[in-house]
């Protein structure tokens, strides 16, 4: 079944939001949410506060059954089966919903991990690639609880290069099974999984140890196969309650039924599941986000300091009201993206293949590692400005802030780091741009020819618009993006993607734009919908006006640094000439935006959407 029932959501094409503006109505937001997605929501919400927070040391202490005991129960309610086919004990249902339950139960990250890794990486990559038969022998289990999932990738030597893994499998004589040998690291729910999606290289027998030339293959393995040993739990810095453990493939005896897709293909399998494992990552520091701001408004309110509760004081609205931006921003860019990704899914025909499914989810591939960058370091944010609220309650392991503060940071490191994500933002909008699957580069010529023209005095008109002067910085900020882009391209051609600085950079611009378009979008259609004088229609335009201002500073200093590095002498003085018509406008009042998200969240004891 799906509940997706929004039109007209555009399935624009992937990083077409650089070139062309979007209207409010083609976009989704959580406001779209039709009456069965609020249930489950609110459901998720019940279940979130009832069973997992209570459960906290439990997890954290990783107790037998903690985590294996909260899945089931999620079972019973259909949680972790939203996007297993129905044929196979699963939901079938969309991805706007799938997102929406993570977002909701993502208060715990111990717990958020080990279900992500359950329902996202150890599930999908058997619902896209199986074969009937391993599809019915296991997505059942999967789906009911009854067994945990886990997906294998990373080794020692090749955590971001995934491409270099050094695993080894070899075919029988006759045929009827596959010998790994190999070890695999951090793998989450490793200590706990009953099914391991493991990545190998098929060599041939006798091939020696040159298993970096075999073809890069995926296998189902069930953790009584023979060879397999899991190791000792790692003790980590954060998300201590979450299972992470290596794997010891020794001589691990698998049936050659259990090869998972084709041979020498398990990089689709890889990369494509892994699209989709940033976007619920993202969606998870979304939901740990608002809880953990929830968190510092509430004590903000009820600490009081110099004889008034220290919500009063103008430091610590700014710090509620910044982190209640950057959690905007996250909010509105996660189910845009994830409503694209069901409109393009719903153009499908029913019978339609499971590559076709995962060439309408790759065509977002650089939304999803925006998204990952961006929701990462959001809660990364909140959680540091959780803990400086909370002062020395803070750094105490008895208040959860502490917990909340080690267990944000793995976020900028796994589903690839954050430094990868960003060298797979710009290299993939390039590479497009070279291959004309998106017209990047004539968007830039037209650019560079406007830029290079006498500037104009004559004043734009708004016409009255919505957050006209918002709107105005998002521009900006586009032409920004597509100038930096142009002077980098021209100076170092098809050497750009050695030049990892102003990769970075530009990723930075990017990301910016596509995260201040979400807000503005999602601000203007709720002011559209007739409501002006409720609270969020007010929050969303005042977090907006503070992530305009933000966007168009960092955008600026970005395009400052890719300059410099492209260009010298007149040159130079040229491009940061044109650099400074472009990011000219008149500052907003933060201060008084500040203080008008401040007094919403406090007033709602909450994040006020």
């Amino acid at each position: 079944m799906s509940t997706l029932a929004v039109s007209p959501i555009l399935a624009a094409p992937g990083g077409s939001f650089l070139l062309e503006a979007r209207a409010p109505v083609e976009v989704f937001t959580p406001e779209d949410l039709n009456e069965e997605q609020r249930q489950i929501a609110a459901t998720a919400a019940q279940f979130a506060s009832d069973e997992i927070l209570p459960a906290t040391r439990a997890i954290e202490a990783k107790e037998p059954d903690a985590v294996r005991g909260l899945i089931r129960k999620l079972a019973a309610l259909g949680f972790t089966s939203v996007e297993i086919p129905e044929q196979h004990g699963g939901m079938g249902m969309d991805k706007i919903t799938a997102a929406l339950i993570t977002d909701r139960l993502s208060v715990q990250a111990s717990f958020s991990t080990a279900l992500g890794a359950q329902i996202g990486i150890g599930t999908l990559p058997l619902v896209w690639y199986g074969t009937q038969e391993q599809k019915s022998r296991y997505l059942p289990k999967l789906a009911s609880g009854e067994w945990v999932g886990a997906y294998a990738l990373s080794e020692a030597s090749s955590g971001s290069d995934a491409m270099n893994i050094r695993a080894s499998a070899r075919l029988s004589q006759d045929g009827s099974h596959y010998i790994l040998d190999g070890e695999k690291m951090w793998i989450t729910n490793g200590g706990i999984a009953d099914l391991f999606t493991v990545f190998a290289k098929i060599v041939e027998t006798g091939s020696g140890p040159h298993a970096d030339t075999g073809k890069f293959s995926a296998f189902l393995i069930e953790r009584t196969a023979p060879g397999l040993k899991i190791g000792a739990e790692e003790h980590k810095m954060g998300i201590r309650g979450s299972s992470t453990c290596p794997l010891v493939l020794d001589h691990c005896k698998v049936p050659a039924a259990n090869l998972l897709g084709e041979p020498g293909k398990g990089h689709h399998i890889a990369f494509n599941v892994l699209n989709i494992g940033r976007l619920k990552l993202a969606v998870a520091c979304v939901g740990g986000a608002r809880h953990a701001l929830g968190h510092a408004i509430r004590y903000a309110k009820e600490r009081v300091a110099f004889g008034k509760p220290i919500a009063e004081f103008g430091l610590i609205q700014r710090k509620i009201s910044t982190c209640a931006a950057r959690l905007y921003a996250a909010e509105s860019m996660c189910y845009r993206t994830v409503g694209m990704i069901d409109a393009a899914l719903a153009q499908l025909p029913d019978d339609h293949s499971p590559r076709e499914t995962q060439q309408r989810i790759e065509e977002y591939a650089v939304e999803c590692s925006i998204l990952k960058v961006y929701g990462s370091e959001a809660l990364s944010l909140v959680a540091d400005e959780l803990v400086q609220v909370m002062g020395g309650y803070g750094f105490v392991e008895e208040y959860p802030a502490e917990r909340i503060y080690r267990d944000a940071r793995i976020n900028r490191i796994f589903e690839g780091t954050n430094e990868i994500n960003r060298m797979i933002i710009t290299g993939w909008l390039m590479k497009r741009a070279m291959n004309g699957q998106l017209p990047l580069l004539p968007a830039i010529k037209k650019l560079m020819d406007e830029v290079t023209q006498p500037p104009s005095f004559d004043s734009a008109s708004e016409g009255g618009e919505v957050l006209a002067g918002e709107s105005a910085i998002l521009a900006a900020a586009r032409k920004i993006a597509l100038f930096a882009a142009g002077v980098a391209s021209q100076r170092y051609m098809a050497a750009l993607q050695d030049q990892q600085e102003v990769m970075a950079d530009l990723a930075d611009i990017i990301i910016e734009v596509y995260a201040l378009e979400s807000a503005l979008l999602r601000a203007r259609k709720l002011a559209a919908s007739g409501k002006n004088l409720s609270p969020p229609v007010s929050a969303a335009a005042s977090m907006t006006g503070l992530l305009a201002d933000e966007t168009i500073s960092r955008a600026e200093q970005g395009a400052r640094r890719i300059l410099a590095a492209c260009a010298e002498g007149d040159l130079l003085r040229t491009h940061l000439a044109i650099l400074r018509r472009l990011a000219k406008f008149t500052p907003a009042d933060t201060v008084a935006l500040s203080r008008s998200v401040a007094r919403h969240c406090i007033q709602l004891e909450r994040y006020p959407l």
